[in-house]
């Protein structure tokens, strides 16, 4: 069964950097893009970046644009993301997301597979 398993979250200050990874397993795994989500306390889950393999184009929320870069390794089945200059309104759930075939990558219900999501807190 596919299964993505993030890592990287944790409590960091306005300003701080962290890096976010996620890894797919799964006999049958071959995703046409990989991404991430996130969903802060009392809001939707929104979209947040994304990576497609093939093309090697990524696609960002306006929202962290220039501050996060979505990187990765099609063969390790691994996709990382960098976030910089954090600020509180990056406090949420982070969540990794693979797709099977292309698709719309910013709609979440487009996504075929979930992580369990790694909590980001920054404080100001």
């Amino acid at each position: 069964q596919e299964q993505l398993v993030e890592s990287g979250g944790g409590l960091v200050q306005a300003g701080d950097s962290l890096r976010l990874s996620c890894v797919a397993s799964g006999r049958s795994f071959s995703a046409y893009a990989m991404g991430w989500f996130r969903q802060a306390p009392g809001k939707e889950r929104e979209f947040v970046a994304a990576l497609m393999w093939s093309s090697k184009v990524t696609l960002y929320a306006d929202s962290v644009k220039g501050r996060f870069t979505i990187s990765g390794d099609n063969a390790k089945n691994t996709v990382y993301l960098q976030m910089n200059s954090l600020n509180s309104e990056d406090t949420a759930i982070y969540y990794c997301a693979a797709y099977n075939r292309p698709t719309y990558v910013k709609n979440d219900a487009r996504v075929d597979y979930w992580g369990q999501g790694t909590q980001v807190t920054v404080s100001s």
